[in-house]
């Protein structure tokens, strides 16, 4: 009869190159216990079967699969993930990639802002002259789908009214709503125009009043910065004495209709002020 090889605790974590506090958490789990407990010394011994099993449990979270994850594995399925489980986890791992390749994206344009400081960041006050606008209000799923209703829906039914952009062009959104939503979204577009026109289902024609002061910002970048875009606006606000009188307009210079470049789009917050 052949001799049992067995090997205790110190010497199957030395073999595994896993720490003691590793397998006695795993055997806690029910991941891989000892073949033995002695009943007087209550050592533990693990047989030559078991570094199989361990190697299989390494190379498993190696590939990514949660403890919990193995241990189902081990127990169901005989220590090889099925097919299905195999496509779940790839499919995770590409939607991980595309989430750092977007952090990664994010901290370049952070380590050329702070490298290059090409845009410097500036507060204007100024005077908002009183205009003509063509205005179209309605509720969307989402601000993208703004820019699509501009070039598709508000703009041809602007020609076809037969209106005239005033020069230079100006056109701003309004935000109407009381808290973030991520849909049903009641936001309003407003174009000046050199004179009104008949209203229509879609384009309601009026006239907007000066304003004296307001407050200008020009945020650079992704739409989901507008935060910190804020936090700045804000706090020069407080910092200043100033109270908000209207509701902030938002020009869309530049964006994804004419820059490739996420970080050249432009947008120019006026917020309307007064001491």
């Amino acid at each position: 009869m052949k001799t049992k090889v067995k090997f205790k605790i110190g010497e199957f974590s030395k073999i595994n190159q896993i720490t003691v506090k590793t397998l006695r958490h795993y055997e806690k789990i029910g991941l891989i216990a000892p073949c033995e407990v002695d009943e007087w010394t209550k050592y533990r011994y693990y047989d030559v079967s078991q570094l199989k099993k361990m190697s299989n449990i390494m190379y498993l979270k190696r590939l990514g699969f949660a403890l919990s994850e193995i241990k189902d594995i081990t127990d169901k399925d005989g220590g090889v993930p099925s097919f299905e489980v195999i496509e779940a986890k790839l499919k995770l791992c590409k939607d991980k990639i595309v989430h750092l390749e977007v952090l990664q994206k994010e901290l370049s344009e952070l380590k050329n802002s702070l490298k290059q400081k090409t845009k410097m960041e500036k507060f204007i006050i100024k005077s908002l002259p009183a205009i003509i606008v063509a205005r179209h209000r309605s509720v969307v799923n989402s601000y993208q789908d703004l820019f699509n209703l501009c070039p598709n829906v508000i703009g041809p039914e602007m020609e076809r009214l037969g209106c005239v952009c005033s020069e230079p062009g100006y056109c701003y959104t309004i935000d109407h709503n009381k808290e973030h939503k991520e849909t049903n979204i009641e936001i309003e577009y407003c174009e000046a125009v050199t004179e009104k026109k008949e209203d229509s289902e879609l384009i309601q024609f009026m006239d907007v009043p000066a304003v004296k002061k307001a407050l200008c910002f020009n945020h650079y970048g992704s739409y989901e910065k507008f935060p910190e875009t804020w936090a700045k606006i804000y706090a020069f606000i407080e910092d200043n004495d100033y109270n908000i009188v209207d509701d902030p307009r938002f020009c869309y210079i530049d964006g994804i209709w004419n820059k490739n470049d996420e970080s050249e789009w432009l947008t120019e917050i006026q917020v309307p002020i007064e001491k």
